[in-house]
């Protein structure tokens, strides 16, 4: 049975990514990003190979490569493919898979299909990336309520931005979460000070 990770968003544009390379080659996981909307410029895949360094053996095709940039049931509709959900079941990796959503919790795959629904049937702990900006208490309580309703395990939250301390203690303590870390803004992203951020603000044993 594949094991590994399930790295989800507040929202889109968080920084998710970035942090999936960073843990990606952190802990020599291979990577998969089941859905891809949007492949006119550089892929998500293409992005964590990059930023991870790793070889391309470590990196899975996703199942759809949507052309256009949108949600995926809207960019699916409009590329005339069709998504089932009998088509998203976890590959089968000799290593541990990252497996990085398609921005947030429910975010639509088809017209009666929410991404959420397949990160059930994928059961693998969930590790939920917030920012750390103004009005992230309520949109990260709220992903998490909806984690917790759907009887799903949250691994722990990695806040991404800015310290905030007050703000990281709040979410935390109200979502009865782990915090495992900060990801800094870094004025200069490559492979170099993503992995020195990661080693500076993360434990390896906490993704045990």
């Amino acid at each position: 049975m594949t094991s590994g990770f399930i790295v989800a968003g507040t929202d889109t544009g968080i920084g998710k990514t970035v942090f999936c390379a960073a843990l990606t080659r952190a802990l020599g996981f291979n990577y998969w990003k089941p859905v891809q909307a949007g492949t006119h410029e550089e892929t998500d895949t293409q992005v964590v190979q990059r930023l991870s360094g790793l070889p391309a053996d470590h990196f899975l095709e996703p199942r759809h490569s949507l052309r256009t940039p949108c949600s995926p049931h809207l960019a699916a509709e409009i590329d005339k493919v069709q998504i089932e959900r009998s088509q998203l079941g976890l590959p089968e990796t000799a290593r541990p898979v990252v497996v990085e959503l398609a921005g947030g919790l429910l975010v639509p795959l088809t017209r009666d299909l929410l991404q959420i629904d397949v990160m059930a049937d994928w059961a693998l702990p969930i590790i939920l990336c917030a920012r750390t900006s103004l009005g992230t208490i309520n949109h990260t309580l709220l992903s998490v309520d909806v984690l917790k309703t759907r009887g799903l395990n949250i691994h722990g939250i990695t806040f991404i931005g800015e310290e905030n301390i007050d703000t990281e203690r709040t979410i935390c303590d109200f979502a009865m979460a782990r915090r495992l870390g900060r990801l800094p803004l870094l004025a200069s992203l490559d492979a170099v000070t993503l992995h020195a951020a990661f080693d500076a603000h993360f434990r390896r044993e906490d993704f045990q």
